[in-house]
């Protein structure tokens, strides 16, 4: 296994070699780490967390400080990993300057190795601008989370002729503005397909379908840690909920019935010590 940093190059590489690409969400230094040295590929610190960690309905309440203090933690753990940032809603639909200081924080207060958002055509030249400021930039196209609101819901991208087009001139779009990456979310795998053969760059899927260059999954989806909403397209591969409820309840049981903490649990302190503090402050009561 490749055990050097991951980067832009690298990543390109395995998209021309025919090498899958393996992307997994992260939100803190543990879960980081595990998916560092598991060989994972690539990390984004989703705007999801303000869902799955934050407890949120939605990501549009993530915030620059949120996002930065999760962004940080995550990097910490990755020797390996490439860690992309996610540019929470209000971080750039304003103008290209706030935008381009959004970005930059990212890279100098939480160390990441790139950043993504959900940039759409009026967004181009600010994608423009973070590329030609050093800034690596994963693009996004298909169903854009972050509005929700004028989509009227979370909904597939692609499957009209006209949504179709559209997913195709941003994709086009976002590889000329200099994205060296897209995310594919929740597009009909033939349309998805069709594009990446059309583009130069890597293309990730999260229910794109199997056509792309690499695939994306949230975490605690993969994990079963996230029971509000399951998107269609995501895996869950364990039971971590189940898993820690039992847990949980057998450590209640033992607290409750003295089996916990037992002697291999607990500090040992000479009697000789404990006959001196008691001749000092007197015995204790029962």
């Amino acid at each position: 296994m490749n055990q050097k940093k991951h980067t832009v190059r690298t990543i390109q590489q395995m998209r021309d070699n025919g090498e899958t690409i393996t992307m997994l969400t992260a939100y803190d230094y543990p879960t980081a780490k595990q998916i560092n040295d598991a060989g994972i590929d690539m990390i984004l610190v989703g705007d999801s967390c303000a869902m799955v960690v934050h407890g949120h309905p939605n990501t549009l309440t993530a915030t620059m400080d949120m996002m930065v203090l999760h962004c940080a933690a995550v990097a910490r753990g990755c020797n390996r990993t490439m860690v992309v940032a996610d540019m929470p809603f209000g971080s750039f639909q304003y103008g290209i300057e706030e935008t381009m200081r959004n970005a930059a924080r990212f890279v100098t207060e939480a160390k990441v190795d790139a950043v993504k958002f959900e940039a759409t055509p009026r967004h181009i030249e600010k994608t423009r601008a973070i590329v030609e400021m050093g800034i690596a930039v994963v693009g996004h196209v298909g169903l854009h989370p972050q509005a929700v609101g004028a989509l009227g819901g979370l909904t597939v991208q692609g499957k009209s002729v006209e949504t179709a087009r559209k997913v195709v001139r941003e994709a086009l779009a976002l590889q000329e503005a200099g994205v060296f990456a897209i995310i594919f979310e929740a597009v009909p795998a033939k349309l998805s397909a069709y594009v990446t053969r059309k583009l130069r760059v890597p293309t990730i899927s999260i229910g794109g379908g199997p056509g792309c260059s690499g695939q994306l999954l949230v975490t605690p989806d993969v994990l079963g840690m996230f029971d509000a909403f399951t998107p269609g397209f995501a895996k869950r591969y364990q039971d971590f909920n189940g898993l820690m409820k039992e847990t949980f309840a057998r450590y209640a049981e033992e607290v409750r019935t003295g089996v916990f903490p037992g002697e291999e649990h607990s500090y040992k302190m000479s009697d000789e010590v404990l006959e001196a503090i008691e001749k000092e402050f007197g015995a204790a009561s029962a």
